[in-house]
Order: structure tokens, then C-alpha cells, then sequence
């Protein structure tokens, strides 16, 4: 979607720099002066990064971390029509460097830059600003901070964005309806409800809303009198400017948008709508992949995972076919949370688990902590079932009876460990790649990662039941059904009825999840493929260095050297292991004392 979109999932699911590549094994140039077409390309990587935190609001702290200004990012028609100017003419600037002379460092900052950059250039040409929600992600979600701020400048700017909301909001609505005049909307059907979430926001008592919380408690070093003059101007803000903007777009949301957005379901149904599609499933998967290949595959990975999940059916005892199991699954008592700590709980423990055994597996560990929380009120009843960051996992703890507990252990190793929370510690603790990468995200290999991290559950031995095995089992199967469901509804013309009944009869899920899940993939097209095709190849290419290296493959080396990358399209992130594994070679083919060292 559009770029505020991408930048929430960044900052959710904290895909900045890992690491050096050289600090994880990957093969890195041999020190040389850099040539002029290194400079050219640093200098536009450079500017680039500066420009676009000015442009989104974000500004370098002293420990060189990103925080918050003290605005919102302008998103009138205007500012987006000099953006794309702007990128087009540094992508007409990035091809004119011969990249046969770039070091083989910066050919890989060139290929992420080119991607970034073509990436946003064709969100620009579909003006996807015109749409700038859909039924997981908003706009206007993410604009409270819950923990408190360092000192007495963070809570200004703080304050200061509050105050810019009614004119952020504004822009929007603006472009919401030039987006309901051409026809380029949210689909209706996916929208029942929605509204709540600008709902759950507003309050007449400043204190009890959530953009209050950062000025419940202050750090040391912000005096008394300090203390009371920021609530006062944060009370003021919140009643002044944040409530008034968020009732405006309450009942724009309400009473105009949603009676005007379009009936029909398919991108295809867009103007323009097929070269839409198309564009956004290369955005998303970082692959040359078209739909209907896509589609191949997830029928393909729908037969390959039903046989294993038969296979874990009859290991558990029960006699019936797979619907009636299901049905089981779905219904047992036994299956399901009673209050929301015990489900809080068994993710707890999951995580803890994984503790016990991650340094078995990774070299490279994290400094920092995260802990498990719920997803808050006013995000839960739309909410996806958890999301990994920064500091903190969170879980769905909303209408338990829709959340198995055999889901759980699965959940947290995508979400958690070694899962997104994981990636976010490691991010902010090296600094190793250029700027404009230390904030990127690219699902292809950000969800793939998240996939491949339940595969690890096997190995993790994570998975202690039939029925944990199952979820497993079954999340694999979600996201082999999202490649068919997706390309299904924005290609060929499926109904959302038939997109339901698909994912509920291959899957454990419950009809809640189902639902909320296929509304997600019709108001955003092509971001569900991206899971199952980004974990497929980081399970090629395991694949390939365990062929390769036999014996001497390094599974801590294979996870770091990974991680070490960075969020990289996809081709990138091949042809850098593809060199990880040749250099591994290399190395176990020289004799010990003749420069490759012995390995236990």
C-alpha cells in the first residue's frame, strides 16, 4: 500500500540492519579505495536517506537511533507528486552508474536501492495514497505512544505531532475522496466494523486517552514543575486537536467513505487494476513471480502440507476424517484460554523455551529483551492474531474462544523468537549497513523469516503435542492458502464466500481468524504472498548449503549470515548466500593450517 503503510510494518516488526555482512561470514570485498561509482552511488544513498526522514518525520537522536520529529509527514496530492519526481529522478541517476565498477558491496546496496525506488515509483503511478488503510492496517492507529520519552525535547515533539493530527487527517480525507471518485477504494465488504477503530480512541477525558499515557510517569531528569507543564500541554492538545480530529474522521469514515467505497472485491476491478496487481505482488514477494505461477505453487503446497497433516492426525488418536477433526479442534474446550493471562502465559513459556535452546542455533544473540503483551482494545477485534517488534510481542487476547491455544506455540516463534522480536533487538544493536537500509522492510524476507522460524520449531523442539504439531501444520497451510485465495480473488474472480470456504476447510483456524483473514487479503492485495514464497527460498537454500557443505555446514553461520543482510529483496538475499555457501566451501576444502580453521 501506500508508504506511512510500510513504514508502520517497518517500525512493528523492526527489519532494520542486523549486521555487517563481513561480521556474519558473508563474503565481503577486499578492501580497495572506493572508486568513483562507489562515491556517486554513496552520495545518492546518502541523500536519500536524509530526504526521506525529513519527508516521514524522523530525525537521528545522539546513540544515532531514529526517532519521531516533531510533525507528521505531509500526504496532500502535492507532496506526493514531488516525491515521485524526486525518485524518479534518482532512479534515472542510480542507472546511469556502470554497476561492472561498483565494489561488490555497493552491487548490493545498488540492487536494494533500485528496488526501493521502482518499488515507490510504481505505488506513485497507481496513487495509492488515494487508499491509505485497509482492513489491518490505518493511519490513524499508530499515532499514540505508550512509554515515556527521554526528555523534556521527545515529549515536545510529542505534543507537537498531536496538535498536527487534524491537519494530517485532513490530507487524508482529502485523498480518500478523490480515491472514492475514480473508483479506488477499500472494498465494502471488508469494512463491517471498521469504523470502531476510530472509535476506540475517542474520549471526553483526556487522562483516559491512550496518546496520555507517556506523561503517566517521567524519567528522573525531568523536573517536577517540567512534569506538570507537559500534562498541562498534552491534556490541551489531546482535547484541542487530537479528539476533534479523530470524531471528524469518525463520521467521514462513517456516514461518507464507507456508503461510497466500491461493491466488487478484485484488484482487477480497479482502474488500471491488473497492472495493479501485478506491480503490487512484485512489491511484496521481491520476485519476478506472476500470478498465475503463484497460484501453481500454493496448490501445489496445499496437497504437499494436507498429506502431512493427515500424517498428524492419525498420530494423535482420533478416528475421524479431517473435517470432523477440525471441527474438534475448533470446538474442544480443552483447546481454549480461559482468561487472557493464561493464553499471555503459554506464549510466555513458548518464548522461554526458546531461550533455552536459541544459542544452539544462532551465534549471534541479542542484548536487548522483549516481553509478551496483550494487543491493546482498540486494535484487538480487527487485529491480526500477534505481531513481533520491538521491546514488545504482542498477542491477541480478544475472544478467547477464537484463539487456540495449540495455535500458540507456532504464533510465538513467528512473532517472537526467533522470530520478528528477535530480528528487532538484533537491528538496533549494529549499525553496519548504509542508512537508507537501516529502516527498510521488504515482506518477501521479513514474513519469509517469520516462516521459516516455525519451521524451526522442529529443530527448536518446540512443537511437544500432536495437536501443537497440527497448528503448526496448519499455519503452514494458511499461508500455502493465501498464494491460492490471493491470487484467486485479485485474478480470477473468486467470491469472498469461496475464499472463506477454502480456508476453512484446510486449515484449523477458527471462522473469526477466517474471516479477518480474507478481508485482509482483499483490501491488500498481493502482501499475503509474500510469507510462503520468502520461505521457500530461505528453505532452498538451506537446502542447497546442506548439500553443498555436508558435514561442515554451520547452521549458527547459515542463521547469521542471514541475518546479517539485512531486509533485502530476494534475488539479493540468493545471490549473497549463494556466495556464503561458496565461501564455506572454499574454506572446508582447505586443509587445517593452510588458512581454513578447524571446526568442532
Amino acid at each position: 500500500m501506500m508508504k506511512m503503510l510500510s513504514a508502520a510494518g517497518a517500525l512493528l516488526l523492526g527489519t532494520a540492519a542486523i549486521c555487517s555482512p563481513a561480521a556474519a561470514g558473508v563474503p565481503a570485498a577486499t578492501p580497495v579505495a572506493p572508486t568513483s561509482a562507489d562515491a556517486r552511488l554513496k552520495a545518492l544513498c546518502d541523500g536519500f536517506a536524509s530526504w526521506e526522514d525529513k519527508e516521514f518525520g524522523q530525525i537521528e537522536n545522539a546513540r544515532g537511533e531514529q526517532e519521531e520529529a516533531g510533525y507528521l509527514p505531509h500526504v496532500d496530492e502535492a507532496s506526493q507528486l514531488r516525491r515521485e519526481a524526486h525518485e524518479k529522478d534518482l532512479l534515472i541517476a542510480l542507472n546511469a552508474i556502470p554497476a561492472a565498477q561498483l565494489s561488490p558491496e555497493e552491487q548490493v546496496n545498488a540492487s536494494v536501492f533500485r528496488t526501493v525506488l521502482e518499488n515507490d515509483v510504481a505505488d506513485y503511478r497507481f496513487r495509492t495514497w488515494e487508499m491509505p488503510f485497509n482492513s489491518d492496517s490505518s493511519f490513524w492507529t499508530y499515532l499514540n505512544a505508550s512509554q515515556p520519552f527521554d526528555d523534556v525535547a521527545g515529549y515536545q515533539r510529542y505534543i507537537a505531532r498531536l496538535r498536527d493530527i487534524p491537519r494530517y487527517f485532513d490530507e487524508q480525507i482529502v485523498n480518500m475522496r478523490a480515491g472514492l471518485a475514480r473508483g479506488f477504494s477499500v472494498p465494502r465488504a471488508t469494512l463491517t466494523g471498521r469504523d470502531q477503530s476510530v472509535a476506540a480512541f475517542i474520549t471526553d477525558d483526556p487522562e483516559k486517552s491512550t496518546f496520555y499515557k507517556p506523561f503517566e510517569t517521567f524519567p528522573s531528569n525531568i523536573s517536577a514543575a517540567q512534569q506538570e507543564q507537559l500534562r498541562a500541554e498534552a491534556k490541551a492538545a489531546i482535547t484541542q486537536s487530537v479528539m476533534p480530529a479523530y470524531r471528524k474522521l469518525l463520521g467521514f469514515i462513517r456516514d461518507d467513505y464507507i456508503p461510497h467505497t466500491r461493491t466488487t472485491i478484485s484488484a482487477h476491478d480497479l482502474p488500471d487494476g491488473d497492472a495493479f496487481y501485478r506491480a503490487q505482488v512484485r512489491e511484496y514477494t521481491t520476485t519476478d513471480m506472476t500470478p498465475e505461477q503463484i497460484h501453481q505453487l500454493g496448490l501445489q503446497e496445499v496437497a504437499r502440507i494436507g498429506a502431512e497433516m493427515e500424517k498428524t492426525m492419525r498420530d494423535s488418536g482420533f478416528k475421524g476424517t479431517m473435517p470432523e477433526f477440525l471441527h474438534f479442534l475448533k470446538t474442544d474446550p480443552q483447546f481454549y484460554a480461559k482468561t487472557p493471562d493464561e493464553l499471555l502465559g503459554v506464549s510466555s513459556y513458548v518464548a522461554k523455551r526458546v531461550d533455552g535452546v536459541i544459542a544452539k542455533h544462532f551465534g549471534l544473540l541479542p542484548r536487548g529483551r522483549f516481553g509478551i503483551i496483550p494487543v491493546p482494545p482498540a486494535l484487538a477485534p480487527f487485529y491480526t492474531s500477534g505481531r513481533g517488534g520491538l521491546g514488545n510481542c504482542m498477542m491477541n487476547t480478544y475472544d478467547l474462544p477464537v484463539r487456540p491455544l495449540y495455535n500458540i506455540p507456532v504464533l510465538t516463534l513467528h512473532e517472537c523468537e526467533p522470530g520478528h522480536s528477535f530480528q528487532a533487538a538484533l537491528s538496533v544493536e549494529q549499525k553496519g549497513l548504509p542508512a537508507f537500509r537501516r529502516n527498510l522492510y521488504f515482506s518477501g524476507m521479513g514474513e519469509g523469516w517469520g516462516l521459516y522460524s516455525e519451521w524451526l520449531g522442529d529443530e527448536l523442539g518446540i512443537y511437544r503435542t500432536p495437536y501443537e504439531k497440527f497448528g503448526h501444520l496448519s499455519y503452514d497451510m494458511w499461508r500455502a492458502c493465501r498464494l491460492v485465495i490471493d491470487t484467486g480473488i485479485h485474478q480470477d474472480g473468486w467470491s469472498r464466500q469461496q475464499a472463506i470456504d477454502y480456508l476453512a476447510s484446510h486449515t484449523a483456524l477458527t471462522q473469526h481468524e477466517v474471516e479477518t483473514e480474507v478481508d485482509r487479503y482483499i483490501s491488500w492485495p498481493g502482501q499475503a504472498l509474500a510469507y510462503k514464497i520468502g520461505e521457500l527460498t530461505i528453505l532452498r537454500l538451506r537446502h542447497e548449503a546442506e548439500t553443498t557443505l555436508g558435514s561442515r555446514f554451520d547452521e549458527r553461520g547459515f542463521h547469521d549470515a542471514i541475518l546479517a543482510l539485512g531486509s533485502v529483496p530476494l534475488n539479493v538475499l540468493e545471490d549473497q548466500m549463494h556466495a556464503w555457501i561458496r565461501k564455506e566451501a572454499s574454506a572446508s576444502a582447505k586443509p587445517v593450517g593452510e588458512g581454513a580453521p578447524a571446526r568442532p
